[in-house]
């Protein structure tokens, strides 16, 4: 099969086209020919060596996928050739340890990261799941969009329902506000029933941000300190939860903009880069440093069902055949993208 295929890390020039064999099943295997494959920040911090945790070069990029079953392993029950499925973010749990047996499957010590181990991710036209991180596609949402359910909405749901709780008349503060993860993040903070401030370095994607429910939206250069903004959108207060898709470069204005009794949600880290604080400026506000990272199954499918019912919009801005990868890359790295861009190895 064709594949985009990173043997070291590097700039976009580590990414080569290549022929791989094709995947064939495990006993719990699902085979899938992909339809479409969300490119994440995730992929950039890989491909460039950020990432270091999990990942086994040569790897095959890509953990945001979408297609149709082409076989199943002996094991299999829940699935078929021909269905319309999606995937979580993992390609391996052990389903045994306690964090699988409670739900929390994010968190398995066994966990194989789609897209990090080996040559197994969306950036192929076939590849292999085990069943566990498999969920159906509802007849009603698009394949493509349901690509990016698992890691925009479903980590976020993940942050925001589970972890922090976020309730109806809080003040929620979204970082990154215009990409993958922050229109998401908007729209699931709206529905949670918070009133919204958003962040964006991109005025050009300030339409797009209000358009997804944000009551504020503040413009602001990177680097720059967002936190008095947000304070006057928030009545001087600074706001409940901080969901933030940022990390090390956004660090001091956002917690600058966290109320007293505040949760700050840490969901993506864009760097490498460390930031020394001192533990009292948090913990004399009272505020909670909480994190989340990924989606377990379940959440998936809860995210898939309010993508159905309408209630959620997955944002795609663009679909670009696999061997245009480095351009996505390149997008996403400069922070141009709006939302998700998509490849599409099967055309």
């Amino acid at each position: 099969m064709k594949a985009m295929v990173v043997r070291r890390p590097g700039g976009v020039e580590a990414m080569s086209l290549e022929q791989v064999p094709d995947p064939t099943p495990g006993p719990t295997d699902v085979v899938i020919k992909v339809d479409a494959c969300g490119v994440c920040f995730h992929d950039i911090v890989t491909r460039n060596g950020t990432l270091k945790a999990g990942v086994k070069m040569p790897c095959i990029l890509g953990h945001e996928i979408s297609g149709v079953v082409a076989e199943v392993g002996r094991d299999v029950r829940g699935f078929k050739p021909g269905d319309r499925v999606a995937t979580a973010q993992r390609y391996h749990i052990c389903g045994a340890c306690r964090y699988c047996r409670s739900g929390r499957e994010t968190l398995c010590p066994d966990r194989k990261f789609l897209g990090d181990y080996g040559l197994v991710g969306g950036y192929g036209e076939y590849v292999a799941v085990e069943d566990d991180n498999v969920a159906l596609v509802p007849d009603n949402v698009p394949l493509d969009r349901a690509a990016i359910v698992a890691c925009t909405i479903g980590t976020i749901l993940n942050a925001i329902r589970e972890v922090g709780h976020l309730q109806p008349g809080e003040r929620a503060l979204v970082t990154g506000a215009g990409g993958g993860l922050g229109l998401q993040a908007i729209q699931l903070a709206r529905l949670a029933g918070a009133h919204v401030v958003a962040v964006t370095t991109s005025p050009e994607k300030v339409p797009v941000i209000r358009a997804q429910g944000a009551h504020h939206v503040i413009v602001v250069e990177r680097g720059g300190d967002f936190s008095a903004a947000v304070k006057d959108a928030t009545d001087g207060q600074g706001v409940d939860v901080a969901i933030d898709n940022v990390g090390s470069p956004v660090f001091e204005p956002t917690r600058r903009s966290i109320a007293v009794g505040g949760r700050w949600l840490l969901i993506g880290q864009l760097t490498g880069q460390f930031v020394p604080f001192n533990p009292a400026q948090l913990f004399l506000k009272n505020v909670s440093m909480l994190s989340a990272t990924s989606t377990t199954r379940q959440q998936l499918i809860d995210c898939l069902e309010m993508v159905a019912r309408g209630q959620l919009n997955p944002i795609v801005s663009q679909s670009l055949p696999l061997e245009r990868a480095a351009e996505a890359h390149v997008a996403v790295e400069s922070g141009r993208a709006l939302g998700r861009i998509l490849l599409r190895p099967n055309g």
